[in-house]
Parts: C-alpha cells; sequence; structure tokens
C-alpha cells in the first residue's frame, strides 16, 4: 500500500492557517517570512512607514548607495506601460556619508520592530563597491549587502552583470571586505543571453545569496512627438508584465546553479498577488521581493502574506520550505510524493 504524504495527512488533518511556519532561512538570515521590499521602491526606510506596518516584513532592502551623492536622470525618468513600469531613475542617493549620518538610525529603529535590514550597493568601479560596501557592513544593524551589478539606466550599470568574469572578481572581492556575519547577495541582470552564467560566477566569487531579477531593458515611445518618452532614452521595465519571463530565469538558475550550490534565491519581477509569490516558490525561490506592485498597494507583501499561509494550509504543508522548488517540469518524470 502506497505510504500517504505528510502533505496529504496534515490536509487530512485539517491544517489551520496559524499553524503554518513562513519563517525562512537564508544561507543563515533569519526572516520570520520571505516578504521584502525591492531594492529602489521604498528610499531609505521612512518614506514607506506611513503607508504599510513595516514590522511585519521579513526585511527592508534599502534603494541603491553610492560612494558619492548622486542626481540621478533628467525627468521623465518614470513611465508608466501596459502591464508595467519603466523607470530610468539613475540611481539617484543620497551619498554613502549621509546615509551612514542620517539614514541608519531610521534603519536600526526599523529593525527593533522586526524586520531584517538589507543594503543595496552600486558602483562604476571595484574601489566603488569595495569602500561602499565595507563601511556599510562595519555597522551591527545591516544584515546584508546586496550588490546591485544590473542597473539598466546608468551608463556603465550593466559592465559588472553581464560580464561572467568582472562579476566573480567583484564579487569575491567584496565578500572578502565585509564581516564575516553579513551575507552578501548579488542582485543578477535578466539583460544577458545565459543568466545560468554569470550566475554561477557570483556563486563563485563567494556569493551567499542571488536575487533575481532586475529590470529588463525597455523604450517608451511618444508618437506624435516622435521621441522617446524617458529622457533617458531606455529604461527598466518591471511590473506584471515580466514575470513570466522571471519566473523561468529563477526555476533555471535554481536548478543549474543554486539547488546543487545550497545558495538561496531571493525571487522577484512582477509579484502583485500570493498567486505570483507562489509560481516564484515553486520555482526555487525562498525569498520574495515586491516592488513595482508596491505603487499601487503598499501593503501588497502583508496582503500576500495571508494568501501564503491559506495556500500552505489547504495543501497540508507546515512550512514554507516544503513548496520551495517542487515544481514539476516537463521532462521531469512522475512526481513524487513529499
Amino acid at each position: 500500500m502506497k505510504k500517504a504524504s505528510t502533505a496529504a495527512v496534515n490536509a487530512s488533518a485539517g491544517l489551520t492557517a496559524d499553524k503554518v511556519s513562513l519563517a525562512v532561512d537564508l544561507a543563515g538570515l533569519h526572516l520570520a517570512n520571505p516578504m521584502m521590499t525591492a531594492s529602489g521602491t521604498c528610499g531609505y526606510a521612512d518614506e514607506y512607514a506611513d503607508f504599510a506596518d513595516l514590522s511585519k516584513l521579513g526585511a527592508f532592502v534599502t534603494k541603491s548607495i553610492t560612494l558619492k551623492p548622486r542626481k540621478g536622470n533628467e525627468a521623465y525618468r518614470i513611465v508608466e506601460t501596459r502591464g508595467g513600469m519603466l523607470n530610468a531613475i539613475g540611481l539617484a542617493n543620497v551619498g554613502l556619508d549621509v546615509f551612514l549620518a542620517d539614514k541608519l538610525p531610521v534603519l536600526a529603529r526599523m529593525k527593533a520592530a522586526g524586520p531584517r535590514i538589507i543594503v543595496n550597493v552600486a558602483g562604476h568601479s571595484f574601489d566603488d563597491y569595495l569602500q561602499a560596501a565595507s563601511r556599510i557592513s562595519r555597522e551591527a544593524i545591516v544584515d546584508a549587502i546586496e550588490l546591485n551589478v544590473s542597473c539598466p539606466n546608468v551608463s556603465d550599470g550593466l559592465t559588472f552583470g553581464t560580464n561572467p568574469d568582472l562579476l566573480k572578481q567583484l564579487v569575491r572581492r567584496v565578500r572578502d571586505a565585509l564581516r564575516p556575519d553579513c551575507r552578501l547577495i548579488v542582485k543578477l541582470s535578466p539583460n544577458v543571453t545565459d543568466i545560468t552564467q554569470t550566475a554561477g560566477a557570483a556563486v563563485e566569487g563567494g556569493a551567499n545569496i542571488l536575487s533575481m531579477v532586475n529590470t529588463f531593458t525597455g523604450m517608451a515611445v511618444d508618437i506624435w512627438k516622435r521621441k522617446t518618452r524617458l529622457a533617458n532614452g531606455t529604461g527598466g521595465l518591471s511590473g506584471p508584465a515580466i514575470r513570466p519571463l522571471a519566473v523561468a530565469m529563477v526555476s533555471k538558475v535554481y536548478r543549474a546553479v543554486a539547488k546543487p550550490a545550497g545558495v538561496p534565491i531571493i525571487g522577484m519581477g512582477g509579484i502583485q498577488y500570493w498567486q505570483d509569490a507562489v509560481e516564484f516558490l515553486l520555482a526555487g525561490a525562498s525569498g520574495l521581493a515586491v516592488g513595482t506592485a508596491l505603487f499601487v498597494d503598499p501593503a501588497t507583501p502583508i496582503t500576500i502574506l495571508a494568501g501564503l499561509r491559506d495556500y500552505l494550509a489547504t495543501l497540508g504543508c507546515r512550512s514554507l520550505s516544503e513548496v520551495v522548488g517542487s515544481l514539476s517540469l516537463p521532462g521531469d518524470g512522475p512526481a513524487c510524493d513529499q
């Protein structure tokens, strides 16, 4: 007689949502739940606090910080598209010194309420990344550094993100410069021929976690002015329109790189509803980041949490880890019980 799966037993026993654990372990970075903000969408900290209960997030991810202040690109820098949004902000930020002096105290208060703190770091050279990342990692409240090597909105923003050899060198040097318990996340660009190549380079360089994907390069045109709608010409496309592409890339990297190496993935790209989040989990993501949907409803990550609990309870799963990477693809053979 075939042995019943654990999920089936739990489901038949009437597992309720309140008994489901959404806690995740991202390479030793323990989060109460997988939900976090995507970098660049919620400022540095308190800009988002008036619109949602940040204490319910698993982690808060800051916008990109660079060594020197940047004013970013000229307007227009954001354009709505069908099913998404194009942005060409250009990494506008206050710079490292002001961030450390003015923004870290706010992040410290936020962390006391519950979420982990992840700081996104960008640069144009090895030295830029090394100086900014190492100084930020000295701050005990910072749990992880996310390297932005994949911004399509600055002149050389894809140099590291599309070159596996350079990326491996950068990740290795930054990893060596961080305090030992500060996790290193590498945010991958989808604007490459084979994303498993850059994912593999990041892992070989010492990345603890991969986050994917960043925005796709796109363009919107004003047909009457016969000009691009963004002053920058092109920008990064995000939102629901890119979700199927992002899910496919997460699945590919999970199977080819992340799972064999034991490196967790933070999935992002068009997550708006709990069903979207589940797609990423099944494809292999353990963490989940919401970006564009926050402009529609700032409480989106919190709403998704309720949906995830109900979904897992319906399946009879007591923890999120039971579904991560459980997607069956054509050619996998017959599905087996959990």
